[in-house]
């Protein structure tokens, strides 16, 4: 997949991560945090697919490939979150 891929999928993805973790209380992220986000969740999702079943996945345009970087885009959104709402409490 090309860079452009690369972009449309990971701001999809991040848009969706975003859907799937935000709450009432949250604002949407903007665009380009939404296409980092998507970008590495895909990178994670990834890794952690290859590691769950030691082979690695081969990111193209199709379901299971934006699944796999959903699940990391929503993990790594989750840990961000978590990350963020431990620094305001303090």
């Amino acid at each position: 997949m090309g860079l452009i891929g690369w972009i449309v999928l990971g701001a999809i993805v991040g848009w969706a991560a975003n859907l799937v973790v935000g709450g009432r209380d949250r604002r949407p992220q903007g665009c380009i945090v939404s296409i980092l986000v998507g970008v590495v969740g895909a990178f994670f999702g990834g890794w952690l697919f290859q590691l769950a079943t030691g082979h690695p996945q081969d990111f193209g345009w199709n379901f299971s490939s934006f699944g796999i970087a959903l699940v990391g885009a929503v993990i790594l959104l989750a840990v961000l979150r978590l990350i963020q709402g431990a620094g305001r409490r303090r």
